[in-house]
């Protein structure tokens, strides 16, 4: 029925602005979704999941991700604690972005699912697929014997068999 074009957020009053084509006129048109009861200590998560849920949006909304909208919810509580927008911008990305020299085994187990559902997202967009135009079945790597160092536990082993 309707194709979203764009999505973003008005800080006063707050309101999630989506704009969508309308397939049946191929028309495009904006729609304006009042955020309410939404304050500085919100969860933007549970946020964005009842705007996505609510009946008179959900045919709206439901080519718009769940992260968008949380992003868009963490944009606002930003402002709502007085934060410049630049420096919410930079919250935000540090945390759905994964840091290589972190230590996951120093985090409590919410950051942890946070950590690792930004991981499976990360793995699922990077993943070839059959349908891939540069998919390639059955890849050999030969690996120099140059760099590689020998181990002394398993060449026992390997005489053993």
């Amino acid at each position: 029925m309707c194709t979203a074009k764009k999505c973003g957020i008005r800080f006063q009053p707050p309101a999630i602005i989506l704009i969508y084509e309308n397939e049946v006129k191929g028309k495009n048109r904006q729609r304006i979704m009042p955020v309410r009861n939404f304050s500085k200590f919100s969860d933007c998560t549970r946020a964005a999941e009842q705007l996505k849920n609510n009946p008179r949006h959900k045919s709206y909304l439901e080519q718009v991700s769940l992260k968008q909208l949380e992003k868009l919810f963490a944009l606002l509580r930003g402002h709502l604690c007085g934060q410049s927008l630049a420096t919410t911008m930079e919250q935000i990305q540090r945390e759905t972005t994964i840091d290589p020299e972190e230590d996951l085994n120093k985090l409590d187990d919410k950051e942890l699912a946070k950590r690792k559902s930004i991981m499976d997202e990360l793995f699922e967009k990077n993943q070839k697929k059959k349908d891939d135009p540069d998919f390639v079945y059955d890849i050999e790597v030969e690996f120099s014997q140059g760099k590689l160092q020998s181990c002394g536990w398993d060449t026992d082993s390997a005489d053993e068999f």
